[in-house]
Order: C-alpha cells, then sequence, then structure tokens
C-alpha cells in the first residue's frame, strides 16, 4: 500500500493529511508548535494518536523517540560509521532492530529488518515535486511506525543529526 506525503507537514505547528493510493484520508500528522522539543503526533481518520514523534533532549548523541500509548515504542539514531549513505537504527523497546539507509534528502530509502524490506520510501512515483510516496510492502507490519519512521528520519537528516 502506497501513502502520499507532501513534505510541507515537516513545518512544525502545521497540521496535514496524509493519503492512501485512493486519494482517502488515512492519517493526520498534527504539529505541535508550542513545545520546549519538536514533537509530532500520527493520528487515525477519527483523530485518535496513534504514536507521538518526539526529539529526544539531553542526548549524547541525536536522536527522536516514537511513543505509543505514552510509552516509548522506538529510538532512532543516525549510525555514526556509515561513510557512503545516509544510515539510521531504529531500535524497538523489545530489542528488534530496524535499518534505514539510501539517500534521505532526496527522498529515496528504505527501511529494512534483518535484510528483508519492509517499505520503499520514494519520489519516482510523483511528478510533483515536494511529494513523496512511503511504500509499506509488507501487509503484517505497523504502518503506522513505517510512516513515523520515515517523518523521524527525514526531518533528522534535514537538521544534520
Amino acid at each position: 500500500m502506497k501513502y502520499l506525503v507532501r513534505d510541507k507537514i515537516f513545518a512544525v505547528g502545521d497540521d496535514y493529511w496524509i493519503e492512501d493510493e485512493h486519494g482517502g484520508h488515512a492519517f493526520l500528522v498534527d504539529g505541535k508548535a508550542l513545545r520546549l522539543r519538536d514533537t509530532l503526533e500520527l493520528k487515525d481518520p477519527h483523530g485518535q494518536v496513534l504514536v507521538t514523534l518526539r526529539q529526544k533532549m539531553f542526548s549524547l548523541r541525536d536522536s527522536m523517540t516514537i511513543e505509543r500509548d505514552d510509552r516509548p515504542l522506538a529510538t532512532i539514531r543516525r549510525k555514526r560509521l556509515s561513510l557512503l549513505r545516509n544510515h539510521y537504527r531504529v531500535t524497538l523497546v523489545e530489542g528488534t532492530e530496524l535499518d534505514v539507509s539510501g539517500r534521505i534528502l532526496d527522498r529515496e530509502f528504505t527501511i529494512e529488518y534483518d535484510g528483508e524490506l519492509l517499505a520503499h520510501i520514494s519520489r519516482q512515483w510523483f511528478r510533483v515535486r515536494d511529494t513523496y510516496a512511503v511504500n509499506v510492502v509488507r501487509d503484517d507490519t505497523d504502518t503506522a511506525l513505517l510512516i513515523a519512521v520515515a517523518v523521524c528520519v527525514i526531518r533528522m537528516a534535514e537538521r544534520g543529526d
């Protein structure tokens, strides 16, 4: 399933709908402007918060956290020893790790688990410059988590984290 995302969602304080491949509202990104740290909520079409994305404060290495029901779900950090491509590691609370690699700022990257593709993020499917797709490859994955990971790594890459 492909989800359509426009880059303007990354302005904190702005709200924006992520659409499914049929043009329906799939997720609402709710930017929280009056917070001490960078915070976004990913909501379902009925307004229920699915995950919260937060910039981690006072961390040795810059990172972002993804929370569900006010409990940590995952932490995202840039891999420091990756020379050729942007590379991020997503550590879920139970210890599972996802790898994110590719050209993040070009919106051409993948999210993998143990070498298996979970999602492909790309602009190639769209002619509009500020639009890209998150193509969730497996049906049994947490779509909200994968979209949250894509949003986080793009924010981190844009800030130079």
